[in-house]
Formats: C-alpha cells, structure tokens, sequence
C-alpha cells in the first residue's frame, strides 16, 4: 500500500477549508491512539480526481484501509521508540517540496497555491513526514528478515495462470560516458571579479542584498525571493556552502566562495542546531563555446578509438568520464526504482531514447549536449543490449520474477503481522464503513 504522498498532503490540507464549509469533519475510523478523518478520504478521492479516475465505494474503501494501515504502523512505530533524526526529515521535505514546486511552476506559485510561506509550508508539514519517515521504517523493520529462495521464486512462476504471464516490453540497457567542459581561469575569474564587484555594491548601501539577489543571482530556486532559501538543515547543501553558513557570522554578507556550481555570497540570518536560514546570490561557471566545442570533440575521439578497438568502452570510461555516478559502474545507468540494469523503453529519458532509438547493440551515439546539476556538458551513449518483447521467464526475466515474489511474501508476512496486531490495538470503523471488504481483519477480534 503506497503511503500518502506530499502532492496528496498538499491537495488535502489546502481543500480542507472547502470541506469543512460542506461537512463537519468527522473521525471515521480509529487505530490505536490514531484517528483516520473524513478529510482525509476526501483529500485522496479529489486527488484521484484530478487525475481523471473515478473512485467507487471499493477504492474508497482500500483509502481507508491504507490510512488505517498507516495509523497501525505509526503506533507500533512509537511504541517501539522508533526516532527520524531532524536532518532526515527536513533533507526528504525539502527535496519533495522541490519537486512539487517544479510541477505546478515554482516556488513562489507553491506559496500562492498553499496560501502561505515556504517556511510556513515546510512547518506545516513537518509532522506529517516526519510520521511518513516512520511508517517506512516500521514497515521495513516488519519485512526486513523477508528473503524468496529460488526455489520459492520457481513456484511463483508456476502458480501464475499461462495466459496471465505478463507480457515484457523490450528492453534496454545503456551506458554513458560523460565529458564536462573545463572553466577556464579566465572565465572563474571573470564571474569572480563580477561577484567581487556586485559585493562591493550591497557592502556600501548601493544594493541592498535582496535587490542584488533578483537581478544577479542565477540560483532559479531562490532568485524571485531576493536570494531566500528559507530554513535548511546541514547537508542539505553542498559541504562548501554549511562550512561558509555556520562561520559567517548572523547577517553579514560572508566572503566569495567557490562550489561546484559556481562562486557564492551569502547571509546567514538564523541559526538554531543544525539548521540556518538566509539567502544567496549565485553566478555559475559558464563554459565558453570553445571549450564545449573541444568537449564534443574529444568525445568524437574517444568513440573513434573504441570503434578502432584501441581502447575499450569500459577503459575509456575510466579515464576519461566526469560522471562519479556512473563511473563507478563503467558507464551503466541503473534504474533505481527496479535496481536493474535494463530499462522498458517507455521510462527512458527521451534524450536517452533519441540518441539510442536507431543503434544497434555495442554501438555508440554521436556526442549530445545535455544539463547536468553542474552545467553543460557532453555525453555519448552506448545501447548495451536490447531484449525483444516476450513472455515473462525465469530464465529471461528471473530477477524480475524474483521481485515480484519478493514483493508477494512481504506483503503476506506485513497481513500476518497486522491481523496479529489489531487483536490487542484498539480499533474503530465508523458504521457507514463497517462492511466494507477489508484485506486485513480490522473487526476480527
């Protein structure tokens, strides 16, 4: 059962005004000490809504058992003193309220859809990821001894009725190599003699530094705010930027300082712990033409000699590619949602798929430009393998089977321990629910 998202947290909490106008809310069920709301059913099926599905009295139902499910999972959560550290929360917070506010436009349209500050936003919802951190933990402790023999894997093969085997789309796995073009000493010290100059200016009253921050920054999260990036936790950041945060001393314009993305100023306007609020001002590194020309170029060398078989793609990776993650893997990009290394076609990037939709297995794209967190840069791709679509089977698809039964046991030994649980937790369903068809025995005391 997949566990309330933030986007539903959002839409919840933000339409919570407009039910109460139509309805009192009300506590629908109870598990343990904690109380399931009618609001938050109704934040869910207007979610479901929104995506254009309509949702019957059953998923209205299976949104109640899971919200049930996750009360459960809090209480045990508590009672076995189970603690997120503060660091982790603000860390998975921050990276969701990112996201979100990339999805609906930004930062400062997440503040006017909410109605309040991304600090107030951030506050709002503390608890609630602080508790979904939670449930994660107490259902991972749960399942966490949960291993499939092969021999278990082989009989949920088996058990599978021939004309249900899933059908497997093609699929694909790649590699990169990855070659960022060099920032001269010229162009650093061009931005830095620029930032140096901007400093100047806010130092002796000329700009303040909100307004330097909006003409200046090139930071696209905290620009429109004057440089704000609200309250963060150490690690949050790169390394450089908490060293410089929790020495600069409170509302002084810090000393220019280099990260990966650039040359930085800040002020620190609170601290409190590991956390610090305040804002920047960004100028990035911007290879010239020149050196992403020279990039390209290397890269058409580099292919070159592959193809000659003087060097191998996975030495050339090593010596050459700037991609920590992937280097690590000679090139390979893992899906982390599958731990695999193939990938269906349809999840592809689509620079990926354009640049290995027309290769055959062991070739190597041209030279593409993409955007890495750190700037323009130039990769080529080499198509690995490519499966053809079939049937799913143990010898093609076993550790995709494997998953799947995997994911079956667990879900099993997570029903034992629920229906073991609710025997000695206090347990409630409003009446208009009561006959609904649960998975787990709620009521069978």
């Amino acid at each position: 059962m997949k566990l309330i998202s933030l986007f539903t947290l959002l839409i919840l909490l933000a339409t919570n005004n407009i039910t109460a106008q139509k309805i009192i809310d009300k506590v629908v069920a109870v598990v343990g000490d904690k109380p399931v709301l009618y609001s938050e059913i109704e934040g869910q099926k207007l979610q479901a809504k929104q995506q254009g599905i309509e949702v019957s009295k059953e998923d209205e139902i299976l949104i109640l058992e899971d919200l049930m499910f996750q009360g459960l999972l809090l209480h045990q959560a508590q009672i076995d003193s189970i603690e997120i550290k503060s660091a982790q929360v603000n860390a998975e917070l921050e990276q969701r309220i990112q996201y979100f506010a990339a999805q609906i436009g930004g930062i400062a349209e997440l503040e006017k859809f909410y109605g309040k500050s991304i600090e107030e936003i951030k506050d709002e919802f503390y608890e609630q990821i602080e508790n979904r951190l939670k449930t994660q933990q107490m259902e991972a402790k749960i399942t966490e001894d949960v291993k499939v023999s092969p021999k278990e894997v082989r009989t949920f093969y088996n058990k599978i009725p021939k004309d249900s085997i899933p059908e497997i789309n093609s699929q694909v796995s790649v590699a990169q190599l990855v070659i960022r073009p060099e920032v001269t000493y010229e162009e650093k010290r061009k931005i830095r003699e620029e930032l140096s100059k901007i400093r100047g200016r806010i130092l002796s009253g000329e700009l303040t530094f909100n307004v330097a921050a909006e003409f200046y920054s090139e930071d696209p999260g905290s620009k429109k705010k004057g440089g704000d990036f609200g309250w963060v936790t150490r690690g949050t950041f790169v390394p450089e930027f908490d060293a410089v945060a929790f020495k600069v001393p409170i509302d002084e314009v810090s000393e220019i300082f280099e990260t990966q993305y650039g040359y930085h100023i800040t002020v620190i306007e609170e601290r409190r712990g590991e956390q610090f609020k305040g804002r920047h001002i960004l100028l990035s590194f911007k290879p010239d033409d020149k050196q992403l020309l020279l990039a390209k170029n290397k890269l058409d060398s580099i292919k070159t000699e592959i193809e000659k078989g003087n060097l191998t793609w996975e030495e050339a990776v090593l010596k050459y590619s700037n991609d920590d993650q992937t280097k690590g893997t000679r090139g390979v990009i893992y899906n982390e949602q599958t731990g695999s290394s193939y990938w269906d076609m349809r999840e592809l990037d689509p620079q990926v798929f354009s640049a290995i939709k027309d290769l055959e297995v062991g070739e190597i794209s041209a030279p593409q430009l993409i955007q890495t967190r750190d700037g323009m840069a130039y990769r080529i791709i080499k198509l690995v393998d490519r499966t053809k679509p079939h049937k799913a089977n143990l010898k093609d698809d076993y550790r995709l089977i494997q998953t799947f039964a995997l994911r079956e046991k667990k879900q099993e030994t997570i029903k034992k321990w629920v229906n073991n649980k609710v025997k000695d937790v206090y347990v409630r369903i409003d009446d208009e629910y009561k006959n609904g068809n649960f998975t787990y025995d709620w009521l069978d005391k």
